[in-house]
């Protein structure tokens, strides 16, 4: 598996936007590709979330957002261009493609979010709030 992300980080507000993401991925014999392909790009999808904003807050041993209401997952205005390389190995038995896609996705934009700003993000949401913090002096 392997994932490469563009973003896009404004100068002075720091609003992110992920434009691109190719993922590439092998599991073996692929007995419907259609379906692989539903399944890598459900998970950037999820990924995406986690990478960027999900999170669970807490204040005082109580959750803030207890709720989807104030639990922010990703909505069709998130989603950047997704493109899928599913490698087809015919020599070796198939071995599902569940959840291993969505590993890639998080280190690929906070690598990306290196490139772009010279940051080096290191915990999850990377930005909660749609913006990458500006650097603290």
């Amino acid at each position: 598996m392997a994932a490469c992300v563009e973003v896009s980080v404004a100068s002075g507000s720091g609003a992110l936007t992920v434009l691109r993401v190719v993922e590439a991925f092998e599991c073996g014999a692929i007995i419907n590709p259609d379906n692989v392909r539903a399944q890598v790009e459900g998970a950037v999808i999820q990924g995406l979330g986690g990478a960027l904003f999900e999170s669970v807050r807490f204040v005082n041993g109580r959750i803030l957002n207890p709720d989807f209401a104030g639990y922010r997952v990703p909505r069709f205005a998130d989603l950047p261009r997704i493109e899928t390389v599913l490698l087809d190995r015919k020599d070796i038995p198939s071995v599902g493609a569940g959840e291993t896609p969505i590993i890639a996705i998080a280190p690929a934009i906070a690598n990306a979010i290196f490139q772009a700003t010279g940051q080096r993000l290191r915990a999850l949401p990377l930005a909660p709030e749609g913006r990458v913090q500006p650097l603290q002096k």
